[in-house]
């Protein structure tokens, strides 16, 4: 899967608009400056053109599939019209399901609970633990952190010649690192997986709203990705894929919408005739905005032009790593080394300094957001701390005090509606933090780590 480095039109690859960019946050040192949201690998900003078509549709909201009357009818094809986008945004193949979920982890958990019951899992240390961890009813061969593309699949083929040839098999893969940004051989694994008579499944969570994705085309059995970090809010994901498995599978909730037909029997009990559509495992009311929203920001990201939007962000990433490395303290992590493709996604650590209490600087002083901790993928950034698997630390959580090292990274995180100015001010930021220090002092408290009111370090 490669990236376009191609040069930047700006009237074609200018910023898409999102929510929040006029917003102003105060500084601890005194007076307001524009939000610069940096944390797009946690949740990236709703798209101007999502928010507006959320707003419109708003009024003539109704229950799906369960409904009469007019605005029923209409969230109903609002619903089900939004599917076929998904679809068509996926590439997905004719006989392939698009099932809505509330996220990426919801995805693949409900994936988990329609395996078959012998199914062998193969998943890496460095998934996200939303792919890491819902395989808990299966057979599970955890596969070490590979150190290049080639690496990874060759590690796949060997387990998967290892394995007993005549049961299912899944193999879990992420598609871009939602700790180093880097993408995954996406292909090449599909390809390693199928022969070996396995299945794959993809989690796109970082790779869809920064690269195009394509069932088809990579030849993935299934792919998952959330919403809120594909500028869609409101709580909705995806799992798009082959049917079978989840055909047969018992629905990952009972209740009203999976069920065709219920009846009780002469004994008192109840028969039940489960749809064997995606409705399946999509009990209970829907959550039909959230699901709109996706559809619409499948449409922005397509009407955008997906090469553009690539080659934008290739930019960014090349100026945040050119300015990173003018900073001799700060090391970026990375698993295939500095030649690997990468979506705007970027974790460091800065010597000297406490992961959170740089980050508390950046927002205190700056007024930047970014992430620090284990970014949920722990076992990975342990491994490219080099750290021991049973040191301490935690996602989102200090273990030592501000000037202290600490196990966790820094992560930066940017997309289709970072403004150039928010990538120059971080740069700037770094290098002010390394090289005069900040300027308030700071405290951990509850976790985090804050600034100490009144506590000026230094004066500028």
């Amino acid at each position: 899967m490669s990236v376009s480095t191609a040069a930047i039109d700006p009237s074609v690859c200018a910023p898409l608009p999102v929510l929040g960019q006029d917003v102003t946050v105060p500084l601890v040192t005194g007076g307001e400056v524009t939000y610069a949201a940096l944390d797009y690998a946690a949740s990236a900003p709703a798209l101007q053109r999502v928010w507006d078509d959320v707003a419109a549709y708003a009024p003539y909201y109704g229950s799906v599939h369960r409904g009469a009357g007019y605005l029923s009818q209409l969230s109903t094809d609002l619903f089900e019209n939004s599917r076929r986008t998904v679809a068509e945004f996926l590439g997905c193949r004719a006989e392939d399901q698009v099932v809505f979920t509330r996220s990426t982890t919801d995805s693949l958990n409900l994936l988990a609970a329609a395996i078959p019951a012998d199914c062998q899992v193969f998943v890496y240390e460095t998934e996200h633990h939303a792919s890491l961890l819902p395989w808990r009813d299966a057979q599970v061969t955890y596969l070490n952190a590979p150190r290049t593309p080639g690496q990874a699949v060759e590690t796949l083929e060997r387990a998967l010649a290892d394995r007993d040839p005549y049961g299912p098999a899944l193999v879990c893969v992420t598609g871009a690192s939602n700790v180093t940004g880097e993408l995954w051989p996406v292909k090449e694994l599909a390809a390693a997986a199928h022969a070996h008579g396995a299945r794959i499944v993809l989690d796109a969570a970082q790779l869809a709203p920064h690269h195009p994705v394509d069932i088809a085309e990579l030849d993935v059995d299934w792919v998952a990705f959330s919403g809120h970090k594909l500028y869609a809010p409101f709580g909705s994901g995806v799992l798009a894929g082959r049917a079978d498995w989840l055909q047969a599978a018992e629905p990952y909730l009972a209740g009203g919408g999976a069920s065709r037909k219920v009846a009780r029997r002469a004994d008192g009990g109840v028969d039940v005739d489960w749809h064997t559509t995606a409705a399946r495992h999509e009990a209970g009311s829907p959550n039909v905005i959230g699901v709109y929203s996706i559809a619409s920001a499948c449409k922005a990201l397509t009407e955008a032009g997906f090469d553009s939007l690539v080659a934008r962000e290739q930019e960014l990433v090349s100026r945040v790593r050119e300015g990173l490395a003018e900073v001799p303290e700060v090391q970026v992590l990375s698993l295939f080394g500095d030649d690997a493709p990468r979506v705007g996604v970027i974790s460091f650590v800065v010597r000297g300094w406490n992961s959170s209490h740089f980050a508390a600087a950046l927002s205190a002083e700056y007024g930047i957001g970014v992430r620090d901790g284990l970014f949920c993928a722990h076992p990975l950034v342990r491994t490219l701390l080099g750290s021991d698997p049973q040191d301490p630390g935690e996602c989102g959580a200090p273990e030592a005090e501000p000037g202290e090292r600490s196990l966790n990274a820094i992560r930066v995180s940017f997309g289709a509606g970072t403004p150039d100015e928010h990538i120059e001010r971080f740069l700037r930021a770094v290098t002010e933090l390394v090289r005069e220090g900040a300027q308030w002092k700071y405290r951990t408290e509850d976790g985090r780590c804050v600034p100490d009111r009144g506590e000026v370090a230094r004066t500028v």
